[in-house]
């Protein structure tokens, strides 16, 4: 058995020598080749041999298992030897230090025949491309849980603006991205790709807009990346984006306080749902007179607060964990809501069933989950302490805020635009609300087909500029108008609200 240093390990392939080894070789090095049980099996075959690469532990990496001394193996990657010899009648082995970046490992060739000058250079030169690939794996490896980490902390970072937890997403955004949150508002895109190139739209979005958003691959929809940001500038970036990309589509918010993330979310959803029909792909959502501020703004938060009352017994935190989670669980389904908050679906619905029993209500009534919603969108911008002004009017009811003449003028406008068309479609969208949405039952109620149901409800949607069959802000502002113009009753909540 011989031994040799370190220094003396590397030996150039002479002048002359057959390069066809070296350039097959080689090709392993090439990006589409790089995988070190080819390498390895490549090194078994060139050299008519048996090969093993393993650890210090023992365990192999790649090829086939040989027996070795164990005392020697602990030698060569303890670093005391660089490389080792052993004949005997039946075999001839040669052992091979392999550095990685993590832990060394062993080369180890056994064949018949003795090892030639081709044989021994074909061996030490193999030892040095496997060396290659494992530093280079270990540093890709490495990229990707850095990656991989860091689009987790975005995401949590959204998630705690979407359930206002401000402070906290300020504090972890801090570390990384000193300045990001700094500012009271900002606005929310969504960029929607196909789901197979979401990964490099993400990083496309982060260059374009210098790393000074918040990049967020949606956990809700594959095709989806969320951009929340206080710049001005972000928005002219991921527009000239899509207009890079003939399957880009882009929807954005309306600037909002950052406690109101997930209004300015559902605000970009539905503009990204108006961005499909226009030529350059993206849109804006349209800041529209909105029936809560054509109310009484101190009535208004009179009523709430009184509304979401039976809320106030709760824990702080348990009470700010069960209004951030209904406002998503209203806006979306509670799938997706789940999904963005982090949650089980089960923890989503849970909490919402909690809400219904402290207000003694039913979320599957349209009208319900519209008139909370109004509450809960109301209640951001009211402080934690009770709202006592002298407005706390017992006797104010909701029916009160809708009977303001600006507020009827409002809905007897909007839902006006619908008389026009002679196959009733407001008297379907009235029967389909009192159903709580369901096209079956409202069809049996009008004695029309239930895709007839959906036909008219669909084709209400660009004649009001909303989206109905998808619950949100949308579909809740004209059942609202409903109550108001006194289409639909308003509801009873077993505290009268």
């Amino acid at each position: 058995m011989t031994g040799r240093e370190d220094d003396n390990r590397q030996r150039e392939t002479r002048a002359g020598a057959d390069p066809a080894w070296a350039e097959e070789l080689l090709e392993h090095l090439r990006p589409a080749g790089r995988d070190v049980r080819r390498v390895v099996a490549w090194l078994a075959g060139t050299v008519g041999a048996t090969v093993a690469l393993q650890d210090a532990a023992g365990n192999l990496v790649a090829g086939n298992r040989l027996p070795l001394d164990g005392d020697l193996v602990t030698d060569i990657t303890a670093g005391r030897l660089a490389s080792a010899a052993w004949e005997s009648r039946e075999r001839h082995l040669r052992l091979v230090r392999v550095e990685h970046p993590s832990h060394t490992c062993v080369l180890a060739v056994s064949r018949q025949d003795p090892f030639d000058r081709r044989a021994s250079e074909v061996v030490t030169h193999t030892a040095q491309v496997i060396e290659l690939l494992l530093t280079a794996g270990e540093s890709t490896a490495a990229g990707h849980r850095l990656r991989r980490a860091t689009a987790d902390l975005r995401l949590a970072i959204l998630q705690l603006l979407m359930v206002e937890d401000t402070i906290a997403a300020r504090r972890v955004a801090a570390g990384l991205w000193p300045g990001l949150l700094d500012a009271e508002t900002a606005c929310v895109y969504v960029v929607e790709s196909a789901p197979a190139v979401r990964d490099r739209i993400a990083e496309e979005c982060l260059d374009s807009t210098r790393e000074e958003a918040l990049v967020v691959r949606c956990p809700a929809m594959d095709g989806h990346v969320i951009v929340v940001s206080p710049r001005e500038a972000t928005g002219d970036a991921l527009r000239s984006l899509v207009g890079r990309h003939p399957d880009l589509f882009l929807g954005g918010s309306v600037r909002q306080s950052l406690a109101r993330t997930a209004t300015a979310y559902g605000q970009a959803v539905s503009a990204l749902a108006v961005a499909h029909f226009r030529p350059d792909k993206t849109a804006v959502y349209a800041e529209r007179t909105h029936p809560e501020r054509l109310m009484d703004p101190v009535a208004l938060r009179g009523w709430t607060s009184r509304v979401l009352r039976p809320l106030d017994t709760l824990p702080h935190h348990t009470r700010a964990e069960l209004l951030a989670t209904n406002r998503l669980g209203l806006e979306f389904t509670a799938v997706n809501a789940a999904k963005v908050l982090g949650v089980s679906r089960n923890t989503v619905r849970a909490r919402m069933e909690r809400v219904e029993t402290l207000l003694g209500t039913d979320f599957a009534d349209l009208t319900v989950r519209a008139v909370v919603h109004l509450a809960l969108n109301t209640q951001i911008g009211l402080t934690d302490a009770r709202f006592d002004d002298g407005t706390d009017d017992p006797g104010l009811r909701l029916a009160d805020l809708l009977s303001g003449p600006g507020v009827r003028t409002w809905a007897q406008d909007l839902l006006s635009r619908l008389d026009a068309d002679a196959r009733n479609p407001r008297r379907t969208l009235r029967t389909w609300i009192a159903a709580g949405g369901n096209a079956e039952r409202a069809a049996q109620a009008l004695g029309v087909h239930a895709q007839t149901v959906r036909e008219h409800v669909r084709s209400a949607e660009p004649v009001l500029e909303r989206q109905l069959l998808a619950a949100g802000t949308d579909l809740y502002e004209v059942v609202l108008a409903h109550l108001a113009v006194g289409d639909l009753d308003v509801p009873d909540f077993r505290r009268p609200a």
